[in-house]
């Protein structure tokens, strides 16, 4: 049976309007997860203190799947660590140098540059370096966990009166 082909000429035109409607929506929420559209903070701290993160969606201290971005300062650091889960990594800006293994080593790494994408398998020892101001964005299963290889190189934030 063949299609009258005015009635084919409607079913590209509602086709088309779908891929327009379905494109304009992935823009809108590409624009809303831009770095000046979403809520910064300071990182937590269980992270190395001088990044900023930002919630895209989820909750990070809840169970489900979790989207956060984190702009990093030019040489910032994330001491050899592993996490329960998959954790997805996107660079969306600058460069991230990335090791594996239990001890940081900036010889050792390789560049994920913008557009970049990568996994970190659950349990794998890894660490990162900014190479200029770099933002990435990183989807996980909740909630957070993140496990330093050395204890000693976990975050601690100065209590007071001491390093305020």
């Amino acid at each position: 049976m063949t299609m009258p082909i005015n009635t084919w000429g409607r079913r590209r035109v509602i086709l088309a309007l779908a891929a327009i409607t379905a494109l304009a929506g992935e823009l809108r929420a590409q624009a809303a997860s831009e770095p000046a559209a979403l809520q910064w903070s300071l990182v937590p701290p269980i992270l190395p203190p001088g990044a900023r993160i930002a919630v895209v969606s989820g909750d990070p201290t809840m169970p489900g799947m979790t989207t956060v971005e984190l702009i990093m300062p030019n040489g910032y650091r994330m001491p050899p660590h592993s996490h329960p889960v998959d954790e997805l990594v996107e660079v969306k800006e600058g460069t991230l140098l990335v090791g594996i293994g239990d001890e940081m080593d900036p010889r050792k790494t390789m560049r994920a540059e913008v557009g970049d994408t990568g996994t970190a398998p659950a349990g794998a020892h890894h660490y990162t370096i900014a190479e200029g101001t770099t933002r990435v964005r990183v989807t996980f299963m909740g909630p957070y966990i993140i496990t330093y290889v050395h204890a000693n190189q976990a975050p601690r934030r100065p209590n007071f009166p001491y390093g305020y």
